[in-house]
């Protein structure tokens, strides 16, 4: 049988519970067999200010996976694509027998029609979407779930949507994790500027 592997990419600068909430869920409620955290070497709709170097981000993220069915990997780096639909169609090629879903955030879904070649995302590869704080409503009426709302299954398909032939997308509700990224950097921030204050 083909591994079915979820795809969770981002800057993860730095990796935090949020991430790992998603993958412990997706490995539940979606039935794969691992998840993988595609460490970007830079978001390009990022900016590279503040951004941790990626070696470091790497070592941070594989203390946070903490699970034998997490990996956490630089292969964006190594197949050298700064794109997600780029990145996707590459890891098709290389592993043409295994089941790819990628997993994202509300947030993410909300803003995914700035992504280039955003739709050939969903013609690429199923699409599960987490609800997160102050996200759901905003992703659920943004253009991405509208452009493709006849592809949404029933959440409790979950365990379907790996063998799926794209499009195919379903939004996983649950308990949401308000932490964030963003947040953890301010909060470091602050803590090194009180500490600097002496």
């Amino acid at each position: 049988m083909a591994q079915r592997i979820g795809i969770l990419g981002g800057s993860f600068n730095p990796a935090h519970r949020g991430h790992l909430d998603i993958s412990l869920k997706a490995l539940r409620q979606l039935g794969l067999d691992q998840v993988w955290w595609l460490v970007s070497p830079q978001n390009p709709l990022k900016s590279a200010d503040g951004m941790a170097p990626l070696a470091e981000r790497l070592a941070a993220a594989r203390r946070m996976a903490r699970n034998p069915r997490i990996r956490v990997t630089d292969l964006e780096q190594r197949l050298g694509s700064r794109y997600t639909a780029e990145s996707l169609k590459l890891l098709r090629r290389r592993f043409p027998e295994t089941r790819f879903v990628w997993l994202m955030g509300a947030d993410n879904l909300a803003q995914i029609a700035q992504w280039r070649d955003w739709q050939q995302i969903f013609h690429l590869v199923p699409i599960a979407v987490f609800a997160r704080p102050s996200y759901c409503f905003k992703a659920l009426a943004a253009k991405a779930a509208r452009r493709f709302a006849r592809y949404r299954l029933k959440e409790g398909a979950g365990r379907r949507l790996a063998t799926s032939e794209p499009p195919a997308w379903l939004f996983v509700h649950g308990r949401l994790n308000p932490i964030s990224a963003t947040e953890i950097r301010r909060r470091r921030s602050g803590t090194r500027s009180a500490t600097t204050k002496g």
